[in-house]
Parts: C-alpha cells; sequence; structure tokens
C-alpha cells in the first residue's frame, strides 16, 4: 500500500488518462487505485465479455484508439488526440477522410459558456465520429478549407480482454458477519481528463477504505464494498454477473463531484425516509454548518439508479458538491479540488458508514427492570447525568422494533454513547443483536 502526500496527488496519477468504459488506460487506472488500496481490502478486477448480454444491456466493447487528428489540408494541426483525450468524442467510429467545412462542422464540438475550454462528449451506443475543441480555436478555422479527419480506431470484442470494474471488501473487527450483509461505496472511473467528475469520488473512496482499514468497525458491523468502474453500464455488469450478491447488500453510498466550492449535497434514497437517509442528515448536519438534500436521482444522478432501481432497491444515497461550472470541460482540472472539501466529505461518508453499519436491533432476553447495580449497568448520575436518566426509556426500547440509532435519536443522546452503553447489556446476555434487515426481508 503506497503512501500519497493528498488526495490530489493520487488523482494527478490518472487524470488524463484515456478512461473510457473499457480500455486500456481504464486497466491502468485501476492499477493505480490498488497500490495505494489497504492490503486487507483484497481489491481484485472483474473482467466481463464484450457484447455479453447483462440483464437488459450488453457489454461494450474494448475501445482502442491508435491515433485520431484533425487537419488544414496544408497540414497544419488542428487538435490532436495525442495532446488530449478529450479531442475526439469517445467511442468514435474510425475515419479517415478529407471534408469541406460544411461536411465537418456538424461533427465539431465546442463550450458556449467555456470558450477556451474543450468539451468532454461521448458515443458509447449511438455510435458517430467527432472532434471536440475550444470555441475560440473553432471560430478561428477557415470556412474555405478542407480538412483531414483521421480517427484510427478499433472495437476489440476479445471475451480475455473486457470491460474491467475493480473491487475491495473490508470487514469489521473479528472477520465478516454474514447475518449483518454489506454496505457498499461506490464513484466512477470512465470519465478521462475530469478531475471532480469523478477523481474526486475516486480518491475519497481510497481514502475512507484505507481508514476502515486502519481503524476497523466494531465486531458484528457489516462489512464494507468499495467498488470502482465504469457509469451506468459498470454497475449493470457487476450485479447481473453477481446477483448473489444483492440480497446481502444492506445499504450503499455513491461519491461524486466532492472537491469543488459548492455545498455538501445529500441525495435521498429511493424509499426518501430510509434508517440511512436520517443518518446521513444526522451526520451532514452535525459536521457541515451548510448542506443541502434531494430527492433520489434529483441532484446528482448516477448509479445509485442501478443500485436502489427496480429489480434491486438498496436504499443508496450519494454525496456530491454538484453542480460546478466546469463540469465536462478541460476546466475540470487539479485547481478545482480543494483538499480540505475532500477530506470533509470522507469525514461525513466515514461516520455515515461507521454508523449505519454499526447499528443493529437490540432485542430484550430478560423480564422486568433489569437490577441494574447487581451487573454493573448502573451509571452514576454524578458522572453522567443525561445517561442516568435515560435508563429507563433505553430499556424500554428493547423490544425488537427500535434501532440504536432509532433509541439515541428518541432520548438525545450521542449514538456512541447509547450504542457503548447497549453493548453493555448484549455482553451480560439481556439483549441480542438482530441485525437491520434487507429491503427484501423488509417486503
Amino acid at each position: 500500500m503506497k503512501p500519497y502526500s493528498s488526495l490530489k496527488s493520487i488523482l494527478a496519477e490518472f487524470l488524463h488518462l484515456n478512461r473510457t468504459l473499457a480500455s486500456d488506460d481504464m486497466d491502468r487506472t485501476y492499477e493505480i487505485i490498488g497500490s495505494y488500496m489497504p492490503e486487507s481490502a483484497y481489491y481484485t478486477t472483474e473482467n466481463y465479455a464484450p457484447l455479453s448480454p447483462v440483464w437488459t444491456w450488453k457489454v461494450p466493447e474494448r475501445y482502442i484508439v491508435h491515433e485520431a487528428y484533425l487537419e488544414t489540408e496544408d497540414g497544419e494541426r488542428v487538435v490532436d488526440f495525442k495532446n488530449n483525450p478529450l479531442h475526439i468524442i469517445s467511442y468514435s467510429l474510425p475515419i479517415d477522410k478529407v471534408l469541406t467545412w460544411d461536411e465537418l462542422a456538424p461533427h465539431l464540438r465546442y463550450n458556449e459558456k467555456h470558450p477556451d475550454a474543450i468539451p468532454w462528449e461521448f458515443k458509447y451506443y449511438e455510435r458517430s465520429w467527432g472532434f471536440c475543441l475550444s470555441k475560440n480555436i473553432f471560430d478561428r478555422l477557415s470556412r474555405d478549407k478542407k480538412y483531414h479527419a483521421v480517427i484510427c480506431s478499433e472495437f476489440s470484442i476479445d471475451p480475455e480482454n473486457g470491460m474491467k470494474i475493480a473491487v475491495g471488501v473490508i470487514h469489521p473487527e473479528g472477520g465478516a458477519n454474514p447475518k449483518a450483509g454489506e454496505f457498499i461505496i461506490q464513484s466512477h472511473t470512465c470519465h478521462p481528463s475530469q478531475a471532480n467528475d469523478n477523481g474526486s469520488g475516486v480518491v475519497c473512496e481510497i481514502e475512507l477504505a484505507r481508514r476502515l482499514a486502519e481503524k476497523p468497525l466494531p465486531a458484528g458491523s457489516m462489512s464494507v464494498r468499495f467498488w470502482f468502474g465504469p457509469e451506468t453500464i459498470g454497475t449493470v455488469a457487476y450485479l447481473a454477473n453477481n446477483e448473489g450478491l444483492i440480497p446481502n447488500l444492506r445499504g450503499g453510498i455513491f461519491l461524486d463531484t466532492t472537491g469543488n466550492e459548492n455545498t455538501l449535497a445529500l441525495q435521498r434514497t429511493r424509499q426518501d425516509n430510509h434508517l440511512l437517509d436520517r443518518i446521513a442528515r444526522h451526520v451532514i448536519a452535525k459536521q457541515n454548518k451548510e448542506f443541502r438534500e434531494g430527492e433520489f436521482a434529483q441532484v446528482a444522478p448516477n448509479d445509485e439508479r442501478i443500485i436502489n432501481g427496480p429489480g434491486v432497491n438498496v436504499p443508496c444515497i450519494s454525496l456530491s458538491r454538484f453542480p460546478y461550472p466546469e463540469y465536462h470541460t478541460s476546466d475540470d482540472d487539479l485547481d478545482v479540488l480543494h483538499e480540505d472539501l475532500l477530506l470533509n466529505a470522507v469525514d461525513v461518508a466515514e461516520e455515515i458508514v461507521r454508523m449505519y453499519a454499526s447499528n443493529y436491533i437490540p432485542t430484550r432476553t430478560f423480564r422486568g427492570p433489569v437490577f441494574l447495580s447487581g451487573y454493573g449497568l448502573w451509571v452514576d448520575w454524578r458522572e453522567n447525568w443525561d445517561l442516568n436518566r435515560a435508563i429507563e426509556k433505553i430499556m424500554m426500547k428493547f423490544e425488537g422494533k427500535h434501532t440504536v440509532f432509532d433509541i439515541a435519536e428518541q432520548v438525545g443522546l450521542d449514538y456512541w454513547t447509547v450504542r457503548e452503553y447497549v453493548e453493555k447489556f448484549r455482553a451480560k446476555g439481556f439483549v441480542k443483536a438482530v441485525p437491520i434487515p434487507s429491503e427484501a426481508d423488509v417486503e
């Protein structure tokens, strides 16, 4: 596990790689991520054969670009892929033609609001070809000249070298607890030359994995699965090839655009008032004076649409600082990111995971009021007045209907204070820990 000076320094290593859905540079990105992931995560990659069916989708071909450029008929190079992968529309078809301006112009893309920037565009499924350039360069191009357009690309269907995703799992103290299930963290790797979208989420995920490896969750908690891959099709392919995992998932977070100057936004689950929503709101309000929140898939729609979508429906929130002006342009570079804001997003995500994954439903095994002082469960009011006054209320909640977080919320005490106290009852055999049920169990 490599050390690093900052999250931005990790991102700089893969920022300008041509990270399309399936490509050699995507594989290099996974190698870079893996070099920073903790050894205890058992980080691995999975390969899916191109054009293989995954639910209602198909795995895309591996995209290989040998060279791509646009030049005038007298040889002046206008744009060149080797200088920036954004210069061609991702998954552009091959072309080698001399074109008039009228033939070329429909295949050029620029951004009116950012005249110096190169836009990022893609044609993953409705295949065409095109070049991206700044508006200023577009305006300077002669309408009277002819242009030589060259995109030397290929779409490989080699089943041994298809689309890949990467996964690591961090277990709690004492190892996995199958009854508790897993919590999944996700971010996208498929946005070339985009720092905030979503290299920021990737490096936040790495930092979170390292923290959970260094300080594991309490014994009996959920395991935490870290997922890295291409947007939408990556999650579809992963779940289609691992359907047995779905009933084991208890919740998730998608981390996206976490480093720009904007307030942190909570995008709620599809359930809208799930335990995960309540814990997330509690944590963000405690750590951030200002924050925003919105409905499912309405702030920054991402792969929660699959994780929390039809046929899967695992409660999944997202944390982001979307929107921001540089979105989907070459201006989305390291200057957009602020290290303190990246770390703030990790702090929030970490506390949400720690609370949600360690939470459970304490269910009594006793009758009548417990003889507190006889079992070392009495709390001296001179040492902790608030907890002393809440003991009776806490014991009344051990009926198998309330989680530890619910109880803490209802008695107005800190989650960790209440959990530590409830754990003493469990150690004496007075309560059993019932795991948070999956949505399938609830239904």
